[in-house]
């Protein structure tokens, strides 16, 4: 049973996903909450395995509760999931380095929203990787970045390629078949990578790897 909670500041929509969430046997509602204060009290009480996390919202919005969350090593295992719209929100990139495992816009067809929940629960992280990864390039030269990581260091040569590959929303097969490798070890490289850079996930990797220019936005092509 996926446990999943409901944050977002209008009853509507919250109600809205929960008809859609309810008739799912594997998916269970244990949590809702209208603002980010409100949401972390319930994280901390209920431990859902999937927040979807409106963004915009009274008292503390989605942002800071995510990079709290984040912070927060007894919530490890809780992933985040943004809820935005594509002509808002460039705090996506920011949530995404704070801990957002990836995002949906609020229309998302109900079959793409289960699913994405289901592959977020399973560790999986990237929902949408092409789409996740064009909002990341697009929104990341107007946010401060910091000084590239120094454990970008401990990375062998084969593992920086690989991390350029999960960049560009490349899965575990497609890595395998791009460098002749089994899955098994393109999936073993990946997890070795996620933990030498303390990685929650793959969406961590997409914007370390933008950070220390490993992978050049699109937007600046030709520039």
């Amino acid at each position: 049973m996926i446990r999943v909670m409901l944050v977002d500041d209008q009853r509507l929509v919250r109600a809205g996903f929960a008809s859609i969430l309810g008739d799912e046997e594997d998916l269970e509602i244990v949590a809702e909450a209208g603002d980010g204060a409100e949401a972390l009290e319930l994280v901390r009480s209920k431990r859902p395995d999937v927040v979807l996390m409106d963004i915009r919202m009274p008292r503390m919005d989605g942002l800071e509760a995510t990079e709290r969350i984040g912070r927060d090593a007894k919530l490890d295992g809780v992933k985040v999931v943004i809820l935005t719209t594509f002509d808002e929100d460039d705090y996506v990139y920011r949530a995404l380095r704070a801990g957002a495992s990836g995002f949906l816009v609020k229309d998302t067809d109900p079959d793409e929203l289960v699913h994405a929940i289901r592959v977020v629960a399973a560790g999986e992280a990237l929902i949408s990787p092409k789409v996740t990864r064009r909002l990341i390039a697009e929104f990341a030269g107007r946010v401060a970045r910091p000084e590239p990581s120094s454990k970008l260091g401990a990375l062998t040569e084969r593992e920086t390629e690989v991390l350029k590959l999960v960049a560009t929303g490349m899965s575990n097969d497609e890595i395998a078949g791009a460098l002749f490798l089994s899955p098994a070890t393109a999936k073993t490289h990946v997890s070795r990578i996620m933990s030498k850079l303390t990685a929650r996930d793959r969406a961590q990797l997409v914007v370390t790897a933008y950070e220390a220019g490993l992978v050049r936005p699109t937007w600046t092509d030709g520039q």
